[in-house]
Order: C-alpha cells, then structure tokens, then sequence
C-alpha cells in the first residue's frame, strides 16, 4: 500500500473494539513418554542417554525401538490371531519432531550405534570373505581348465552326455561372491536401495537426519515408482521389481525398510496441509510414520558432565547382537510357514482381542477426520509389531508373546496416538492453526496496524500462505482480533483487516 492509502486507512480505523477472545492453543498437548513403555533391557540405556544429552526421554525411546525393528527385521514375525495365518513383520517407521537446537540429531545417533558397530563387523567379514573368494576363483580357473580338457576328451570319444555333466560340475563347483550384510543407508537411490535389498532379504534402516528431503524427494513428479516401493516395504511381507535401462532386472524377494528421522515442526506442518489437500496424499505414505514423538521443548536445561552408563550401555549392544542372530527354533517360533512366527500367550490373546474390538468400533463410527482415521487404522500392526519387540528384548528364551508385552504396546499405541494428533493437527484443525500463526505475528509487532491479505502471504511465513492466511482471517476476525472493511484503492476495492490494539504485546 502507498503511505497515503495507508495513512487514511489508520485515520479510518474503528475505535470501538470488543474485547479480544483468546486464541486456542496451537498444538494439542501431548503426554512425555513413560519409562515403563520401554522393555526392561533398554530402560536403563535410554533414560541415561535423555538425562545426558539433555533432551526429552521420547527421542531416543522412538530412536531405540525403530533400531530394534531394523535389527529383528524380516526373521521373526507375529501372527496376532489365534488360528489365521494373517502375519505381521515388525517393521517401524519412526520421526521425532523439535525445533532446531532441541539435539534431536545426538539423540538418534546414540540409538544407531549398535547397528553401526554390527555393519563395522559385517564389512570386516565381508572383506576377509573377499579375500577367501579370491583365492578360491585361483583354484576355479586351474580346476576349470582341468574340466575343460577333460570335457574336450569326452568329445571326441563321442560321449557328449558326459561331457555335459564334466561341465557342469565344473560351473557347480565355482563359489558364488560374497555379499555384505548391511543394517543401515543413509541417501541410496531407490534403485540402490533395491539392491541392497536383494542381496539383505531381512531388511535395512534408511536414516534421515532431515526426513524433509525424503518425503520432498518421494513427492517430485517422475518418483511415483520410488514412491510405490517405499510403500510396499513398510510391509515388510512383500516383494518388488525394478526394470530398469542400465541396470535391467532387479527381483526383491523381500522388500523391508524401516525409516527413521528427524524433522522440524515448521516443515513438518506444511507437508502434512500439502499431503492432506491433494489426491497423492491419499495412498498413506504419511500414515505409515507411525512411531512418531513430538514432544513439548524442555522449559529448563540442566548441564550433566558424567561418564555414560557403560553397563546400561553394554547390556544394549549385547542385545543387538543376540537379535542379529535370533535362531526361531530355538524361541519356539513355528518354522512351517515361510516367515517364522509367534503368537500372543492366550492371557495376550485375550486382551489383544480386546483391544482390537475397541479399535476397529472406533474406526467404524466415523468420528475422526480421514486422514486421522487412516492413521489410526495402521496400529492394527503397529500393537503386534512392538508387542513383538518388546518380547523379544526381555525373553531371550523366547516362547509366546506374553501379556506384558502386548500391554506395553497398547500403552505405546495409546501414547503414539496422542502425538500423531498433533502431528495432524493442521490438517485436523487448520483454522485454528493458521490464526494461532498469524495472532502470534500480530502480538509480535510484524503487521502494520491495517494491512491486506497480501501483505501476510507475501511474506513467506511458514505456516502462512495464501490459503492458510484466506482460513485465518475470518477466525481472528470472529475472535475480535481483526476487523474487516472494504477500501477504495483507485483501482479494483480491496479489503483491509484493522488489528485490535488490545491485540499487541
């Protein structure tokens, strides 16, 4: 606006002002994480972790129990039914949401390091097994130019049916190369990650320290195919084909990923308003991100110079190791079927049917917005999935799941559902979200006492483009925030929105 339009619009402005209604909060409160969620092995190591670094116990708790799932991965599974084959692989997708500052990042690197010190190990074995096949292919070349001359004798003697069978003995004989069993990759190709996979058919980990660029990257146009993947392999029972020009066939037997990161509430938010408002959105890739924590920032900050827990720590990449090697028979799994599995004890029986009476009437009632209900629906895996976990961190003896691990789950399930109306919130409630945004620029002073819609989406604000500005100004208006009046420009009449005075600090 021109200093003399905006002069007459201040010289105009409404003198009487209602008293302005509180905004609601911008964020629906969440609850931190109880201890007691945790299996007993990794309490001691988390809660020593959060006290350390100085941040919420919920980061590295969502960090631990994705690490799990990438370690167990596609070796054991659950059948959460009595009698149905129905099969769950406990595979998570987990985030933590903080602003900038709040050591998300040192958190979750402290929950990698048991699988970063199992993949030092895989690729120093990997490398002597490298060195063993090398001198192995030596032996090959002379034992095959040996079958070679042989198979040349059986030709001439006309024994042709022999020398098939010298050949191909010969080929038999020759040792396949070794592969290099990996646990994590932080920024492989789709394409990539498919060959890991296929040479890993337990699963691996993709680790985001900023899950922005990852879900950024899976919404570009031309990524729909990386997209699919990603969304068959969070079941963790399926397979996947790439056809790719270059690098031909690539056959995933079994797709697994597990995905874990961090991410700023800011981004965060406009993916979920993004997702929400176009059809894309609507296949569940956000819904699948269902371990995710978004706790309240830390109002103190309290400086711990310590040693680390070294026994609490110990016990925990001891655990790591036992679950890289989980033989099912020797937990009483049932080997029949083509993923081991085992099942809830009949105490967790009943109370997982319980449970999911009470879920699946939620879901029928239709209560919740769809995107919230989508999101519900997945925990339908997600109580079986980390009941399994939490089993098989505390019974190295194995057995059936026990009433106590599948209560911890549900109490996880009941924890998770929280956060994740938060995470939905601006697509649950995103009139009150946008005016929450806009009333807090209006409080700090950054809006001229008359301004235009313009003026606020011009901006850039996060939070605060055309639409979201378009939702909230009618709210705040309602509130007695704003007033709204028509205003000849010379051209084409605009509105302008007088701020109450009331409404700044």
């Amino acid at each position: 606006m021109s200093a003399a339009i905006q002069q007459a619009l201040t010289d105009a402005r409404p003198v009487d002002w209602p008293e302005a209604e509180p905004l609601p909060d911008g964020l629906p409160d969440v609850p931190t994480i109880d201890e007691a969620l945790l299996p007993a092995t990794l309490k001691p190591w988390v809660m020593d972790i959060a006290e350390r670094v100085s941040c919420p116990p919920d980061f590295p708790a969502v960090g631990a129990m994705v690490s799990l799932a990438a370690v167990v991965g596609r070796q054991i599974a659950i059948r959460p039914q009595r009698q149905d084959d129905w099969t769950v692989v406990p595979n998570l997708w987990g985030a933590i949401v903080g602003r900038p500052g709040l050591l998300k990042t040192p958190a979750l690197a402290e929950m990698l390091k048991p699988l970063y010190r199992l993949e030092v190990e895989a690729r120093e074995q990997f490398e002597q097994a490298v060195k063993e096949h090398e001198a192995d292919k030596m032996v090959s070349a002379q034992a095959r130019k040996h079958a070679e001359a042989e198979v040349k004798k059986a030709v001439r003697a006309g024994n042709r049916a022999r020398a098939g069978e010298l050949a191909l003995s010969a080929l038999q004989d020759e040792q396949e190369p070794p592969t290099r069993r990996r646990y994590v990759t932080q920024d492989a190709t789709p394409e990539m990650l498919g060959a890991l996979l296929a040479s890993n058919p337990r699963g691996l980990l993709v680790f985001r320290d900023e899950l922005t660029g990852w879900f950024a990257n899976l919404e570009r146009e031309g990524n729909e195919s990386a997209r699919a993947f990603y969304l068959e392999a969070w079941n963790g029972t399926g397979r996947f084909t790439f056809d790719r020009i270059g690098r031909g066939t690539v056959d995933i037997e079994s797709a697994t990923v597990s995905v874990l990161g961090g991410i700023q509430p800011g981004p965060l938010a406009a993916y979920v308003r993004q997702t929400m408002g176009n059809t894309k959105g609507d296949d569940g890739l956000l819904q699948r991100l269902q371990v995710v924590s978004w706790p309240d920032a830390p109002k103190d900050w309290r400086n711990v110079d310590r040693w680390p827990d070294s026994d609490a720590r110990n016990e925990a990449h001891t655990l790591w190791q036992r679950l890289d090697e989980i033989r099912p028979e020797q937990i009483g799994a049932d080997t029949d079927a083509r993923l081991p599995f085992l099942r809830f004890d009949d105490e967790a029986q009943d109370a997982w049917c319980e449970w999911r009476e009470r879920l699946e009437t939620r879901l029928r009632a239709g209560n919740e917005a769809p995107a919230f209900e989508s999101a519900l629906s997945k925990q339908r895996s997600l109580v079986p999935s980390i009941a399994l976990l939490i089993h098989l961190a505390d019974n190295p003896e194995g057995g059936p799941v026990t009433l106590r691990a599948a209560l911890q789950a549900m109490a996880w399930a009941e924890y998770l559902e929280d956060h994740a109306r938060r995470l939905y919130a601006p697509a649950l409630f995103p009139e009150a979200q946008a005016a929450k945004a806009l009333g807090a620029r209006i409080q700090a002073g950054e809006l001229p006492a008359t301004f235009s819609a313009r003026d606020v989406y011009r901006k850039g604000w996060t939070g605060l483009d055309r639409a979201a500005v378009d939702m909230a100004l009618p709210y705040l208006i309602e509130s007695g925030w704003l007033q709204c009046r028509d205003v000849e420009t010379g051209g084409r009449p605009s509105l302008a929105y007088d701020i109450n005075p009331g409404c700044r600090r």
